[in-house]
């Protein structure tokens, strides 16, 4: 059945949309009760008393995507995607951040545009060229533009971005579609397709990293979206690696070519991990080598950001703080210290860890729920939570790690 979500522009896709949204409006009034059994079943049957069936179920695959992506978007409610477009998309707080950072002035590529998240953010003030090989994808950011009104800002063509020309731009934005297989023919992801969820490796995007890389050679301000498991070894010498995380929730890296990067180098380069929705940003700094020692009387437990960029010393010298290990990525402090770029926690007790002393102390605490937060040590989380036997009104993280290399535990509660 044809769930071409391009359909949903005609007049009576309009219509249908607009059934289904004054539907979930009354739904919204009596968000109390809970759905009939059968009732989406119900409505998509009563539909199709009027609308063709394919038209249907295309509506009502964009209600139940309309209805995810509000979580991204907050005008998702009249936007339009696809699958695989909406789950690659950026969210519009990631996509603003991130093209502040691009020239004020010029013209900008957005490659690779998909359904139209970064599009969006970048049509807001500068003239942008949208590339996708797939026409379905193409038609929907255009859409999406509108939707925010910045459609007047924006040039669009179907093509596979490998065949473009660069004359008159300023800068360039690319998001290659992720993938695990060895195939793929460049531009974007196919028409409604899923992207990979593979680790971001040489080759297994499209086009292939280092093409993406390569566009540096045509325009000097290039900016590439890469899974958060980009390995280090792919960052070319001078490029920006950028690390986003929207709370604690890492979202993507970044790479800002030499013109665009503005991040101190450290050992490995530039590197920032920025947090949303505030827009902290923390760089390498220059300093003494961090100490290592027992734990103290705060445990801070870095933004995963942070981890990826490499700044877990940076941010230790920053709050004046030691590492309880060499490769661990705690930092201990004796002073309740607050950051945007690490969860803080008091410690309750700290031990060589023993399975059955922590059981018996956690017993004597009255913990009952525990977030177990093991590294740098084997063993299986919902095994170890099973054996705690954990019981009482009150909640605990119990961190499971290493100390100067010796198995070490700690129970912990968030700061008075």
């Amino acid at each position: 059945m044809n769930t071409d979500p391009t359909a949903l522009l005609s007049p009576r896709g309009r219509e249908i949309l607009a059934r289904l949204a004054a539907v979930d409006a009354v739904d919204a009034v009596d968000a109390v009760q809970a759905p009939a059994p059968g009732s989406e079943l119900a409505l998509a049957t009563s539909l199709r008393r009027e609308y063709p069936a394919g038209l249907v179920a295309a509506a009502m695959a964009q209600r139940e995507l309309r209805a995810a992506a509000a979580a991204k978007f907050s005008r998702a409610a009249r936007m339009l995607f696809t699958r695989g477009g909406y789950e690659q998309s950026s969210s519009e707080l990631v996509a603003r951040h991130r093209a502040a950072r691009f020239p004020a002035a010029g013209r900008v590529a957005d490659l690779c545009c998909g359904i139209g998240g970064d599009l969006i953010a970048l049509a807001a003030g500068r003239e942008v060229l949208a590339v996708d090989r797939d026409e379905v994808h193409v038609r929907l950011a255009m859409h999406n533009a509108g939707v925010y009104g910045v459609a007047g800002q924006v040039a669009a063509c179907v093509a596979d971005v490998r065949g473009i020309r660069f004359t008159g731009l300023g800068a360039v934005f690319i998001d290659p579609a992720r993938r695990t297989d060895a195939r793929g023919d460049g531009g974007g992801a196919g028409p409604g397709g899923r992207p990979g969820r593979g680790r971001f490796r040489a080759g297994v995007s499209e086009p292939p990293l280092d093409w993406c890389l390569a566009l540096a050679d045509h325009v000097p301000a290039v900016c590439v979206k890469a899974a958060p498991g980009l390995p280090a070894e792919l960052i070319p010498a001078g490029w920006e690696a950028e690390f986003i995380a929207d709370g604690r929730d890492l979202k993507e890296a970044v790479l800002w070519s030499p013109p665009l990067a503005t991040a101190t180098a450290g050992p490995a380069g530039p590197r920032r991990a920025t947090i949303l929705p505030g827009g902290d940003t923390l760089v390498a700094e220059p300093g003494e080598p961090v100490g290592v020692g027992e734990p103290g009387e705060y445990l801070l437990d870095p933004n995963p950001a942070v981890t990826r960029a490499g700044l877990v010393e940076d941010l230790a010298r920053r709050v004046d703080g030691w590492k309880i290990d060499p490769q661990i990525a705690f930092i201990a402090m004796n002073k309740d210290t607050r950051t945007p770029f690490a969860r803080t926690l008091r410690v309750l007790d700290s031990a060589p860890w023993n399975e059955k002393r922590f059981a018996r102390r956690l017993r004597e605490l009255g913990v009952g729920a525990a977030d177990i937060r093991r590294r740098g040590l084997a063993g299986d989380v919902d095994q170890i939570r099973r054996r705690l036997r954990l019981a009482g009104p009150h909640r605990a993280t119990v961190v499971i790690t290493r100390a100067e290399d010796r198995p070490w535990g700690l129970i912990c509660a968030d700061p008075l």
